[in-house]
């Protein structure tokens, strides 16, 4: 006779078979009778744990986030230069997507997704990003260390450079870079990025 799962397994089970496929298809993509006939349960037991997909949804969300936010915040307490904190994120954010690809996939489908929900999930992907770079930019410009920039332009052209690296390497079924590491790329961004806000003359 199989073991019996605890309640809390049994919820890690559905949540894990349902980060799957609502990455792969997204919310409306995705059917509870999907999700019970691939965790081998019934309806009921599924409702027992979510009391609607939306909620499960939403469960699958702060799963992801709760994985980015363990990792963030390890790089940043280090006490380094702009560029050394902006790499070491990068390097932690890049390696979890490409060992991780669901997640851009979830990234992607909660674009297009109308939920609160999936809009917070999105924007709270990159605020890290954004944040840091935007917050030190201005420093940077009033200690005169940089040139005057728009920080919020700036922190939003690197953001998408990154994710445009991460659906290359991660999403697209044809690669022109495929002989390019994708550290590799990941360091010419930056060097190009750190180009763009050389010191102030």
């Amino acid at each position: 006779m199989a073991k019996r799962l605890s309640a809390e397994m049994r919820r890690a089970s559905i949540i894990k078979v349902a980060k799957r496929l609502f990455s792969q298809s997204g919310f409306h993509g995705v059917s509870i009778d999907e999700i019970v006939t691939e965790v081998g349960v019934s309806p009921a037991i599924l409702y027992r744990h979510f009391e609607s997909k939306d909620e499960l949804y939403e469960a699958v969300l702060k799963e992801f986030s709760a994985t980015r936010e363990s990792y963030v915040e390890a790089v940043v307490a280090d006490d380094i230069g702009f560029e050394q904190v902006l790499r070491a994120m990068t390097t932690v954010f890049v390696s979890s997507i490409m060992n991780h690809p669901d997640m851009l996939k979830m990234e992607m489908h909660s674009q297009l997704e109308g939920s609160s929900a999936s809009q917070e999930f999105f924007l709270n992907r990159w605020k890290s990003f954004t944040d840091y770079i935007e917050y030190n930019l201005l420093e940077l410009h009033a200690q005169d260390k940089i040139k005057q920039i728009n920080a919020k332009a700036a922190a939003l052209m690197y953001q998408g450079i990154i994710r445009e690296v991460l659906l290359l390497k991660c999403l697209q079924q044809t690669d022109r870079f495929i002989d390019i590491p994708v550290a590799s790329l990941v360091d010419e961004v930056i060097s190009l990025f750190m180009k763009i806000i050389e010191p102030a003359q």
